[in-house]
């Protein structure tokens, strides 16, 4: 699947991205990234990533090189559960 060659800022991605073959295993291995596009320039994705579910990890501001993106897909708004 082709990457587009627009992408709207503030859109909800989930971007799989390749982090070459581990050592050990030999086995390709891949990231994920779920967050809130910034900017798109065809050859770097600035993404703002979501903060894990269960607290173990901030928000961060990522750059993603378009030549190590595997797949990108929108994905909806996470709904928020108030106790």
């Amino acid at each position: 699947m082709p990457i587009p060659n627009e992408i709207p800022a503030h859109a909800r991605v989930v971007v799989r991205v390749s982090e070459g073959v581990d050592p050990v295993d030999h086995r390709m291995k891949y990231r994920d990234y779920v967050g809130h596009v910034r900017s798109w320039d065809g050859h770097r994705l600035e993404l703002t990533r979501d903060a894990a579910a269960n607290g173990s990890r901030p928000e961060q501001n990522v750059t993603i090189d378009a030549d190590t993106i595997i797949t990108l897909k929108p994905v909806p708004e996470r709904h928020v559960t108030r106790p």
